[in-house]
């Protein structure tokens, strides 16, 4: 057969992209494959090519702007069409080839040829269907740039406006100085003041005028106070100059009041005058260790010059104290001579791990032989001794305490820990417990003895509370570095007198605690004449029940939690529960009395039983009435210092119950009279979408009204 040139030409239609889903190629690759060159039986050489090939290239560069107008639909089914003229010529060619004539064979070769032109065809729709798909690839990605924009700028508007909030919230918490500044009320900054500084007229209406006014007259008070300051200082100069003066006549007495005493001495003897007896304490002060001595002269010199009330002793063993520092006779001899006694010691018998950290331990708790006793005596006679001891290896004092009354009291069940002495001088200074040793270094020695913490052992040794490391002048500081911490008998006498007034205050309290519980045990409240205009003269409610509880148990009540979580409520307070009754409705109330009462105001939590229980967190009332009681205690103090403020609280937490069941609307379905007749005079019954009743009893109009 003789070869014809021939060039083929084709019509292509559009075809939709999802046809050739299975044929899909990447955009890349599309870009990295080199122009198809049609080529005839008669084409160029390799390496040359004709103009007719340019041709072809221009045509498949311009195929993107085809795309656009050939429409996919039609493209999808000239595909189709391919697809079964290939599938009827493949299956004529093999019938023509099963049939084996030798005419068929150009009938094969026509079939090929119009195969290889619809296989052509299939290139074209199939670059046809990547560009598309490419283009739609492209317009996916301008979109979403275009979103992500968007997205961009509205994030920046966001924060640009929060940006603006802040600014606005900053500009409103503006606080200016003046502000900070405590200023004279203005009633009387307007009795006080003169004209021309307060300035009525105008003042009077305008608010900033008016506090540019207190401030010029708040001014003008400091001037004054300025210049006295200055006389004060004048006169003090003086005044030190004259003791200095006094100070030189008295240091020149002393020679001449030595000789005095000397010769005294019979007539001490014979009046009984205890000059001696003091000078014999004075000397047995020179085996104390320094803390217990620092103690001693601090306490003796506040007893002699501001409490006549307080006495100081000194109590142990002498011939002990004086053994501590004896220095040991032929050291070195002693020292060969005693290992080799204990050489023989432990041949024979060795004492068990167990034996040796007992005899450790107590080697290092042990106590100096010598301690100083405190009495303190109040007004009543009633007496508080303290105990004084100083462990030498741990470098700590302890305490130990016993109170003495000079009238033998009856003893109510619910005042068990009152006068406790484990619990007596608990928080005497905020969160000074007594229950872990002060100094850091302490640690480490129990570590090496199995010593877990000293609170196992305060029943024995007594507690050794900060405050009584600060009478002994010992300062244990935890953030820096330890060492070696010597008495200082300035800290002492700057801790001496407020801690005296705190231990008479607290005894003084708890006395008083223990004469209430014992009528609260028994239904009565106490309320002392003083007092008597805080409640009126009727009251209703009344206490059935006054018991103590355990902190264990007031933490399972369930009107406490509020209490326990902001931090007012801890193991080392006392906790009470008070029954309050009227007719059908029962009133709880968990008491939380601070070791530092009257000073820190006992905590309420209540909880009434009355249709329904209603507590805090249902009853915006009950939370008023514990308002009433505990954060507004200060009305109901009564006069210094104090002690009667349990009571008062009980006495007025029984008005506001009878004010709350008074001003419940009765229900009109219920025949009968009213369970809560309205007894007490009230201008008005609630207020406010809470409703909210008037809890606060106005003297000597005898009325409630609200806060």
């Amino acid at each position: 057969m003789t070869a014809v040139s021939t060039r083929v030409c084709y019509t292509l239609q559009p075809l939709p992209v999802g046809a050739v889903a299975g044929t899909q190629m990447s955009s890349d690759s599309s870009k990295k494959r080199k122009p198809k060159v049609i080529r005839t039986d008669g084409a160029a050489p390799d390496g040359k090519r004709s103009k007719a090939d340019a041709e072809q290239d221009v045509k498949y560069y311009s195929e993107e702007t085809e795309v656009d107008l050939r429409d996919p639909g039609k493209d999808y089914e000239l595909y189709k069409q391919t697809c079964e003229e290939l599938q009827r010529l493949m299956a004529e060619i093999q019938d023509l080839k099963s049939k084996g004539s030798k005419d068929s064979a150009a009938e094969i070769e026509e079939r090929r040829i119009q195969s290889c032109v619809h296989f052509m065809t299939l290139k074209k729709l199939n670059r046809l269907a990547h560009i598309r798909l490419k283009k739609g690839r492209d317009q996916t990605h301008e979109a979403k740039q275009k979103v992500d924009a968007y997205h961009l700028q509205l994030q920046n508007l966001l924060y640009e406006v929060m940006h603006l909030q802040k600014e606005i919230t900053k500009c409103l918490e503006f606080k200016s100085k003046h502000e900070e500044i405590e200023l004279v009320s203005v009633e009387e900054f307007y009795k006080e003041a003169p004209p021309e500084i307060s300035k009525p007229d105008i003042t009077l209406s305008d608010p900033h005028h008016q506090t540019l006014a207190r401030l010029d007259w708040e001014l003008e008070q400091r001037k004054r106070l300025a210049e006295k300051y200055k006389e004060c200082l004048t006169s003090k100069e003086k005044i030190l100059k004259e003791i200095e003066v006094k100070k030189e006549y008295l240091s020149s007495l002393q020679p001449r009041l030595n000789s005095i005493m000397q010769a005294s001495l019979p007539v001490q003897e014979y009046l009984f005058m205890p000059f001696d007896q003091a000078h014999k304490q004075y000397e047995t002060a020179r085996h104390l260790p320094p803390p217990l001595y620092v103690l001693f002269v601090q306490a003796n010199a506040y007893g002699q010059a501001c409490d006549k009330k307080l006495s100081v002793a000194i109590e142990g063993s002498v011939e002990e104290a004086k053994a501590l520092y004896k220095p040991p006779e032929d050291s070195q001899d002693d020292e060969s001579d005693s290992d080799a006694e204990e050489e023989q010691t432990t041949k024979r018998r060795r004492p068990t791990l167990g034996v040796q950290l007992d005899d450790k331990r107590k080697e290092m708790l042990k106590r100096h032989p010598l301690s100083v006793t405190v009495d303190l005596k109040c007004k009543d006679e009633s007496v508080l001794h303290l105990t004084f001891y100083y462990l030498m290896n741990l470098n700590v004092m302890t305490v130990k305490t016993k109170v003495t009354t000079a009238v033998e009291m009856t003893t109510p069940i619910s005042a068990g820990d009152l006068l406790s002495p484990d619990s007596l001088l608990n928080c005497l200074y905020p969160g000074d417990h007594g229950k872990k040793t002060p100094n850091p270094a302490n640690q480490f020695q129990f570590d090496k003895v199995g010593i877990l913490t000293l609170n196992d052992y305060v029943t024995e040794l007594g507690h050794p509370y900060v405050w009584v490391q600060k009478l002994g002048g010992l300062h244990f500081p935890k953030d820096q570095p330890q060492h070696t911490v010597t008495a200082d008998n300035s800290l002492s006498a700057s801790h001496m007198e407020m801690t005296m007034k705190l231990l008479r205050t607290r005894l003084q309290s708890r006395l008083a605690l223990h004469k209430q519980f014992a009528s609260l045990e028994h239904g009565i409240v106490p309320v002392s004449s003083e007092c008597q205009q805080l409640f009126p003269a009727k009251v209703v409610s009344r206490l059935v029940k006054w018991t103590a509880i355990t902190y264990e148990d007031y933490l399972e009540l369930s009107y406490t939690k509020d209490i326990v979580e902001a931090g007012l409520a801890e193991d080392t307070h006392l906790y009470y529960m008070a029954l309050i009754e009227r007719g059908t409705a029962k009133l709880q109330a968990a008491v939380v009395l601070n070791p530092g009462y009257s000073s820190m105001p006992p905590v309420f939590s209540l909880c009434l039983t009355w249709k329904g229980e209603r507590t805090n967190n249902n009853d915006d009332n009950i939370r008023a009435m514990e308002s009433e009681v505990s954060v507004f205690y200060k009305e109901l103090s009564g006069p210094k210092p104090g002690y009667q403020l349990l009571t008062n609280q009980l006495q007025r937490l029984c008005v506001i119950l009878d004010v709350y069941l008074e001003t419940e609307s009765h229900d009109n379905s219920v025949e009968g009279p009213k369970e809560f007749p309205q007894e007490k005079m009230c201008l008005r019954l609630v207020r406010g979408p809470s409703r909210m009743k008037p809890f606060k009893f106005n003297h000597p109009q005898g009325f409630f009204s609200h806060r």
